[in-house]
């Protein structure tokens, strides 16, 4: 959790219910334009407060990313003609496995970048890996041919990226986006699925010697 962050929600529902309170007193001294001002004023600094914690429990869902991160990595196995199984271990040992149809490996995500100045709070494009799936090379078996697909995503306490859509989070972010990368499949292979500032990528992860 960024603790700058945290500093200013903090800060700003100090400030909220002291001006809050200054509204009581300017109430019971019978000052009604001042204690409107302050309300208003109050309540508006509770609702950025608010939206700052709802930030914070979002980001428990999401990895923050700097330059590049690893997010999974990856090693798929073929079972039969255009099938393959795919293990995929995330960082945190988490273990999925798929049995996918098609000639390559296919994962995407969503990422989540702000604006610079939200770089200052501690705020770094995040991202979540979203879902699996098989692609085949030929246009026609595309079209023809099963599809599988699983997702990975897991139900977010509050989910940024609604709230991004619906222009919720205001000019903190600057851009909400998908990005996806697809490797072959036709062959024992392992891979390190990563996210950089341009988007997804995957390295192939070299045997020991």
């Amino acid at each position: 959790m960024p603790v700058r962050l945290a500093i200013t929600g903090l800060c700003l529902l100090a400030a909220g219910f002291l001006v809050l309170r200054g509204a009581y007193r300017a109430t019971a001294d019978r000052r009604w334009t001042g204690s409107a001002v302050r309300g208003l004023a109050g309540l508006l600094l509770l609702a950025i407060a608010g939206l700052v914690g709802a930030i914070i429990v979002g980001l428990r869902g999401y990895r923050a990313l700097t330059l590049e991160v690893l997010a999974a990595t990856v090693t798929t196995e073929p079972v039969a003609p255009q099938r393959f199984r795919a293990t995929i271990v995330f960082p945190d040992r988490r273990l999925a496995m798929y049995e996918l149809a098609g000639d390559a490996f296919y994962i995407d995500a969503r990422i989540l970048k702000w604006h610079p100045f939200a770089n200052l709070l501690g705020l770094h494009t995040d991202f979540e890996l979203d879902r699996v799936a098989g692609r085949y090379n030929d246009v026609t078996d595309e079209r023809r041919k099963p599809h599988t697909t699983y997702e990975l995503a897991r139900p977010p306490l509050v989910d940024l990226f609604f709230l991004a859509r619906r222009r919720l989070l205001g000019p903190l972010v600057d851009a909400e986006y998908g990005s996806a990368a697809f490797v072959t499949a036709g062959a024992p292979a392992r891979y390190e699925v990563r996210v950089s500032t341009t988007g997804l990528l995957m390295r192939p992860v070299l045997a020991a010697p």
